[in-house]
C-alpha cells in the first residue's frame, strides 16, 4: 500500500465531506444517538463550514491517500501560543489498524515543524467513549482534562483533552 499526504484546498471540501460521510457513523454510531450524529455531521461537515474553517478559522486540512485513493484526513488548528490542536483525525473504517492514523499524525507533526520549528504542544479532543483513546496513549499522548462542550440543540461533545509535547 503506497501512502501519500497532501494539503487540502477549498477544492477538496466535497472530498472531505464524502470521506466523513463514510467514516462518521461507523466511528460514532455506538457512542452517540442518531439524532446527535446527524446534527453534528451537518454542522461540522457542510462544504461551506469546511471552507470557512480553511479560509477564516486557520484550519489546515490534509488528506491521506492509499494507492492514490482518498483514505482519511486530518485538520490542524494553530492556537495563539505554541499549541496546535489536531481537530480531526479520521481514517476509513476498513483501513483501521493499518498504520494510517499514525501516518496522519506523523505527517501532521512534520508539517507543523516546517511552520513552527521550535517545540510545541499537540492537543486533541477525543470522545470519552472512543476506542481510539488507547491508540493515542500508545503514541505518547496523555489525558490532561475533560470538557463537556455545548454544541447546541441540547447536544454536548464529552471529550478528553489529550496532549503531547513535541520537541
Amino acid at each position: 500500500m503506497n501512502l501519500s499526504f497532501r494539503k487540502a484546498t477549498i477544492n477538496d471540501c466535497s472530498r472531505i465531506r464524502e470521506l466523513a460521510s463514510r467514516i462518521w457513523e461507523p466511528t460514532y454510531g455506538s457512542i452517540l444517538s442518531k439524532e446527535q450524529l446527524s446534527y453534528m455531521f451537518e454542522m461540522m461537515y457542510s462544504v461551506e463550514h469546511i471552507e470557512r474553517q480553511m479560509t477564516e478559522s486557520g484550519h489546515h486540512y490534509f488528506i491521506v491517500y492509499t494507492d492514490d485513493n482518498p483514505a482519511g484526513y486530518i485538520s490542524i488548528e494553530k492556537k495563539p501560543d505554541d499549541t496546535f490542536i489536531f481537530q480531526k483525525i479520521y481514517v476509513l473504517p476498513e483501513l483501521h489498524g493499518k498504520g494510517l492514523g499514525r501516518y496522519l499524525i506523523e505527517q501532521g507533526i512534520a508539517y507543523i515543524k516546517t511552520i513552527h520549528p521550535s517545540p510545541f504542544t499537540m492537543e486533541l479532543y477525543v470522545n470519552r467513549e472512543n476506542p481510539a483513546i488507547g491508540f493515542y496513549e500508545h503514541i505518547g499522548m496523555r489525558k490532561i482534562a475533560t470538557r463537556d462542550h455545548d454544541i447546541g440543540n441540547g447536544f454536548y461533545m464529552n471529550d478528553y483533552i489529550m496532549a503531547m509535547r513535541v520537541e
